[in-house]
């Protein structure tokens, strides 16, 4: 997938985050020419959509995309509050093995 092919889908796209999120993840992968979540490992131990962590003040939550010691993302929709989706990702943080994280629309 071209820069120009990614921006030209996504431009119009008005979906729901949970609608949309892998696809546009995806299609990320296809962009940069890397395996997706799912092809890279099937099993989800180490690259995985919907990553379940603990929260460091209590609780429970899911990292969106996941890939161990690299990155987590959260998705989140159209005009939302990105610092609070980076802030929601911090407290997975140890949980998820201290990797970068990413907060995206």
């Amino acid at each position: 997938m071209t820069p120009a092919e990614f921006i030209q889908k996504w431009r119009a796209v008005d979906l729901k985050e949970r609608t949309a999120s892998q696809s546009h993840f995806n299609d990320i992968c296809r962009l940069l020419d890397i395996e997706d979540p799912i092809t890279a490992d099937p099993k989800g131990e180490w690259f995985t959509f919907e990553k379940g962590a603990s929260k460091t003040g209590g609780g429970e939550g899911w990292a969106d995309v996941w890939r161990k010691e690299c990155f987590a993302w959260e998705y989140k929709g159209k005009k939302k509050d990105l610092d609070r989706a980076f802030a929601q990702l911090q407290q997975y943080a140890i949980a998820l093995d201290k990797g970068c994280c990413y907060a995206s629309r």
